[in-house]
C-alpha cells in the first residue's frame, strides 16, 4: 500500500510540472496539486485509523 501511494505521489507530481512547463496545460499542474494533497490525505487518515 505504501509503495502504491508513493508511485501515486510522484504521478501527481510529475503531471505538475507537466503542466507548468508545457504551455498551455496549467489546468493539470492544478489539478495534480489537488489529487496530490487528497492522497496525502487520504493516506494520513488511513494510517491514523490502521491498528498496526
Amino acid at each position: 500500500m505504501v509503495a502504491f501511494v508513493l508511485i501515486l505521489l510522484a504521478l501527481w507530481i510529475v503531471g505538475g510540472i507537466a503542466g507548468l512547463v508545457l504551455k498551455g496545460l496549467a489546468w493539470l499542474f492544478w489539478v495534480s496539486l489537488v489529487l496530490f494533497l487528497g492522497t496525502l490525505a487520504f493516506s494520513f487518515v488511513k494510517g491514523l485509523f490502521t491498528k498496526k
